[in-house]
């Protein structure tokens, strides 16, 4: 998985493309729980760029997101919002997968 190093990256990222942008942090431990599916969901949701975006180091782009709980997920194509899965609570396999899914509705 990528992992954003720049604001100018995220924009860019943003307007262009498909990407999700999982917002983590070193020590959430729901956010351990899920990182070894995270390269089988990265395979079979290939049409999109999945996008590791450190809570601590890009708080206040949390903030101006909305993004108060991790592990949390923001989809983007071409600079349109998408969907978002943004909670606080732990995610499953299936829970991820079903909201990918429901991007291309």
């Amino acid at each position: 998985m990528k992992k954003l190093e720049t604001m100018e990256e995220f924009k860019e990222r943003k307007s262009t493309g498909k990407h999700i942008f999982m917002f983590s942090a070193d020590w959430c431990p729901d956010c351990r729980i899920i990182e070894p599916i995270l390269p089988e969901i990265e395979e079979k949701y290939s049409e999109y760029t999945l996008v590791y975006v450190d809570r601590d180091k890009f708080i206040d782009l949390c903030i101006e997101l909305d993004v108060f709980g991790i592990p949390s997920f923001l989809a983007f194509e071409d600079g349109e919002e998408l969907g978002r899965f943004v909670s606080k609570e732990r995610k499953t396999k299936e829970e991820i997968e079903k909201f990918i899914d429901s991007l291309s509705k």
